[in-house]
């Protein structure tokens, strides 16, 4: 099985974080939707790769050293040629060099620019030492950083447990449209958060997931970036 391989493989390497491209292969094992993305080794196969997902596209740097690859100029998006993508490889691994000297470099994502026009939203979990698995749902942006408007529940949960999750959020009416918006596909979001439960369910040695943001619509979502913390083996 796919996701047991990943796991198995950061587990041997000693690392407690599987790589962005190893995290979202994870997702995609489970049928959760994620922006296409595929690790580049080197600028030509960065530029092949963006032709096949098609533009535009992101770049990120992909690094065990690295979690904030932001602080690091190890991003660019909005990336629309062939050209874009050369340019973009180069400044990035320049940028890491430059900023974070000495990090262990395993590619650079080259993922699909996720459309534009969605509500942003976090879905994560968490094993609790007393209760286990504990499931999170949340808006995004503004919402969680500076309002913390989210809610848990403890897994195994049931479907109509995940519903109640979006209603209960303080800023609930943004995902049942809002000034004009359409309401998002809240039956996409509850078949994430029931198989985000699924994996810390099956998976033991996975502590923590985040996936932020995920891009809600009007019909389907897609994470965009996605975070798996396995537990400490030490």
């Amino acid at each position: 099985m796919i996701h047991r391989a990943l796991i198995k493989k950061a587990i041997l390497e000693g690392r407690v974080k599987l790589l962005e491209h190893e995290s979202i292969n994870l997702l995609e094992s489970y049928g959760i939707p994620v922006a296409k993305a595929e690790l580049a080794s080197e600028v030509n196969e960065a530029v092949a790769l963006a032709k096949k997902i098609g533009y535009p596209v992101v770049l990120k740097i992909v690094s065990p050293d690295i979690s904030h690859k932001s602080d690091v100029g190890g991003v660019r998006v909005g990336i629309d040629s062939d050209d874009g993508v050369r340019s973009a490889f180069n400044e990035i691994i320049s940028n890491v060099s430059e900023r974070a000297p000495g990090s262990r470099i395993a590619g650079v994502l080259v993922q699909k620019m996720a459309p534009s026009g969605g509500i942003e939203v976090i879905i994560g979990g968490l094993r609790d030492r007393a209760f286990g698995p504990v499931i999170m749902f949340g808006l995004g942006g503004v919402f969680v950083e500076v309002l913390r408007d989210v809610s848990f529940r403890i897994s195994p949960l049931l479907e109509e447990e995940a519903y109640e999750m979006l209603r209960e959020l303080k800023g609930a009416r943004v995902l049942n449209g809002y000034r004009g918006m359409p309401p998002v596909d809240k039956s996409s979001l509850v078949r994430i958060i029931l198989k985000v439960a699924k994996i810390l369910d099956e998976n033991p040695e996975i502590d923590s997931l985040d996936l932020n943001p995920v891009m809600s619509y009007t019909s389907g979502a897609l994470v965009v970036d996605a975070r798996v913390i396995l537990r400490s083996m030490g």
